[in-house]
């Protein structure tokens, strides 16, 4: 794993029983928060890699409250959209949706198309969204067909990912109230997978996370 992360400064970043130790003071919470950062990527890390835009974590349990520590019910979520254009969707969707833990009732129905944990990833329960190029994620600021932002095409982003994360579903147990969605994490970078002798290179510049201001206008956060 190879990331740009901002992580909040205290609490649970996810699924694990141990506080977070991060430099992000205001936790962005859903859906009112963006992300502008340029973007060169030089090397990508080989045809298997997963080159996140934008991977967004956070934390809540199946009956919509927040994490606590208990791995046993914690539910780590995460928002990840991959730019490498080597990458397919499954079947004819634009999402790739990876569930883990069968004991947890996201892993007993999951949503189609799904598939399950390589052995390697988080052994405490997670539901991890991965989402693809594609027209429908434009309004939101993302990359609309498979090459943009890529190995030759530098771009400055402005991605409103607050909205984007709201609008996208996750598991909650049948008539549970909505988790307030914070994201304790806010990264991009790539995972290079079962793939020997390869290279990832790239540079970021003018980071900006971007959340209101106790109501009166916004305040950004340069990493």
């Amino acid at each position: 794993m190879l990331y740009l992360r901002s992580d909040a400064t205290t609490g649970y970043s996810g699924g694990y029983h141990y506080q977070t130790r991060g430099m992000l003071k205001v936790i962005p919470k859903s859906p009112d928060f963006t992300v502008k950062f340029t973007l060169d990527i030089k090397q990508g890390g080989g045809a298997k890699s997963q080159f996140y835009l934008m991977d967004i974590g956070s934390c809540w349990k199946n009956n919509g409250k927040p994490c606590n520590g208990d791995v046993t019910t914690d539910v780590t979520r995460y928002s990840e959209m991959i730019i490498n254009p080597g990458i397919d969707s499954w079947r004819t969707f634009h999402t790739r949706l990876t569930i883990s833990i069968a004991r947890l009732e996201n892993a007993e129905y999951p949503e189609e198309p799904y598939n399950f944990c390589d052995p390697y990833s988080n052994p405490q329960p997670q539901e991890i969204l991965q989402i693809l190029p594609h027209p429908v994620w434009g309004e939101y600021g993302y990359p609309t067909k498979k090459g943009e932002g890529w190995i030759g095409d530098p771009r400055t982003w402005e991605l409103d990912v607050g909205r984007l994360s709201q609008a996208l579903y996750f598991y909650q147990d049948p008539g549970s109230p909505p988790a307030d969605r914070y994201w304790s994490s806010v990264n991009l970078g790539t995972e290079i997978y079962m793939d020997e002798n390869q290279v990832a290179e790239w540079s970021v510049r003018d980071f900006d996370i971007i959340v209101p201001n106790d109501g009166h206008g916004l305040r950004s956060r340069n990493y």
